[in-house]
């Protein structure tokens, strides 16, 4: 195996015994060979849309593919071997299709003809050299293969959640097999690949407003909302993840039975959302980012529902209280499948719950979000007046993910020595290493704006492009707005990728640049876009504020 697709990669330059996220290095072979197949189906996809085939089956196969192979997404390679078999199958279906329709099929690469009918002739080519990263030996070239191949898994992890809120748009879909299969396409220069680079950017943005056109058309738009990290006396299930869809039906199944269900992680910001407040047992939030999970499992003592990534391979002990959804998987523990219509029966978790003990409470109070674009413009007259009174002189988006390494404690010291006329815009799992600080506010103005999910960065350059417009300004990098991101996964990549496209420059990335930035790659970036690292506390803010 050899994987540095996220921040944690090994010696900082990749994994190749074991994941540091805990995959097995088979599994990473496993989704190699996936994404492999897929950027196959690819080729014939962009074929098949010439000559107007039905590529729904298509479509669904490689959005929740690309999921699948996240960071910390799914582990068990039983779904992986029947991943790429369904992939095989539908690939050999698509030409078919191509041939009755005159479609000549030549010199094809081998994405498209290489085939298996064992588990042990997938393995086999799994661990061939052709499937993996290092198949591209020029290190640039696959720095921005990869790039955009970890951008569009991005894209598809949103893609995802809005298929499930019915949410669609054949323009992304179109993109994302036109950008794998331009990943094995060797005639393209690197010059051709920064720009399907910047234009996987400009699908990320169009990805992440059809996600919150579902979101807010399907629960309201978030508003600001005092979420209790307490707990009750009931026994409980805690759920993780992204989906508000497999959420909303976990709620309409336990309401009424006794049971209490809590969020954990990135579904907090699910409280902010109007639709989700009618529910009397939707507790609060229990416990931090991803990372702490090993521990809040067992503390929490009821049964777990993953709905995406980010799981953290459990402990023996608490195996049997952790259930999987949709992209999200891991050997030994209980799958949740959904039916033909999208529908989940979360019967077998809920009775399991009351079983079990209620949570241990670990903290009490209660945090502030609900920041999302619509709040703020809400907001906007007094945020606007506070900016030119000098009340507020300048916003730090800090969104982005959490992670473990104590190298991550930057960000909690970061928030805590910004000046205080300084308000942090947040979303995604990063709030957690300062949303429990009590920095207090400016004229009733929180100097913490969490507007949600990672995917709510969105939120976030929305509102960046509202002031730009409210200040009559011309470029909106001449905002009063510094960002010091914090990054993990793909889905991270999306979002800078998005922010690129945008026009946002000098954004500052850490706690470490990622792997496969290969030095030019990393070159280009900084000189065309002023992409920058972290250093220490004191030196940044003092960068940051001249």
């Amino acid at each position: 195996m050899f994987c540095y697709q996220c921040q944690e990669a090994a010696k900082g330059t990749g994994c190749t015994l074991a994941g540091v996220c805990g995959k097995k290095s088979e599994v990473a072979n496993l989704q190699d060979l996936l994404i492999y197949t897929m950027k196959g189906i690819s080729i014939l996809a962009n074929e098949a849309r010439k000559v107007e085939i039905n590529l729904n089956q298509v479509n669904e196969l490689i959005i929740n593919g690309l999921f699948m192979t996240i960071t910390n997404a799914n582990f068990d390679e039983n779904v992986f071997y029947k991943t790429i078999r369904e992939g095989l199958i539908l690939r050999d279906e698509l030409k078919n299709k191509l041939e009755e329709k005159g479609i000549v099929l030549d010199d094809l690469h081998d994405s498209v003809t290489w085939t298996a009918d064992s588990n042990s002739k997938i393995e086999a080519k799994a661990d061939s050299v052709v499937v993996g990263v290092l198949a591209t030996e020029n290190e640039d070239v696959r720095s921005l293969r990869e790039l955009i191949t970890y951008g569009v898994k991005g894209m598809a992890a949103y893609a995802h959640h809005a298929y499930n809120l019915g949410k669609e748009n054949n323009e992304i879909y179109t993109f994302i097999t036109k950008a794998l299969a331009a990943t094995l396409d060797d005639t393209l220069s690197a010059d051709d690949l920064v720009a399907l680079t910047l234009e996987t950017g400009k699908y990320g943005v169009d990805t992440m407003a059809m996600l919150d056109d579902a979101n807010t058309c399907t629960y309201g738009n978030p508003e600001i909302t005092e979420v209790n990290i307490g707990v009750r006396n009931n026994p409980a299930i805690l759920i993780s993840g992204h989906d508000l869809s497999d959420l909303e039906q976990l709620l309409e199944q336990t309401k009424e039975t006794g049971v209490d269900v809590y969020t954990h992680s990135e579904m907090l910001p699910a409280h902010y959302y109007p639709a989700f407040k009618k529910y009397d047992n939707f507790v609060g939030n229990y416990g931090n980012a991803w990372w702490k999970q090993k521990e809040e499992i067992e503390s929490f003592n009821g049964p777990v529902l993953f709905t995406t990534n980010c799981i953290v391979p459990p402990k023996a002990n608490h195996m049997d209280r952790i259930y999987t959804t949709g992209a999200s998987g891991f050997p030994g523990c209980k799958h949740i499948e959904a039916d033909e219509n999208g529908k989940k029966d979360f019967t077998e978790i809920i009775e399991h719950a009351k079983k079990l003990d209620s949570p241990t409470e670990i903290e009490t109070g209660s945090i502030v979000g609900g920041f999302a674009h619509a709040q703020v413009f809400a907001l906007a007259d007094k945020v606007v007046e506070a900016v030119k009174t000098g009340a507020i002189k300048k916003f730090f988006v800090m969104a982005g993910c959490d992670g473990r390494m104590k190298s991550r404690d930057y960000y909690t010291d970061f928030a805590k020595q910004l000046p205080n006329d300084t308000v942090i815009l947040t979303a995604g799992c990063a709030k957690y290493k300062y949303n429990k600080l009590p920095l207090g506010d400016i004229g009733g103005i929180p100097r913490v704006l969490d507007a949600g999910q990672c995917n709510d960065s969105y939120s976030l350059a929305v509102i960046a492009l509202k002031l730009k417009e409210v200040f009559e300004l011309n470029d909106i990098n001449e905002l009063p707005i510094a960002y010091n991101i914090a990054w993990y996964e793909q889905k991270a990549v999306i979002v800078l990728l998005a922010l690129l496209h945008l026009g946002v420059k000098n954004i500052h990335l850490g706690p470490t640049l990622p792997a496969f930035l290969s030095p030019n790659v990393a070159k280009v970036l900084v000189e065309t876009f002023g992409i920058g690292g972290i250093t220490n506390v004191e030196d940044d803010i003092k960068m940051f504020l001249q």
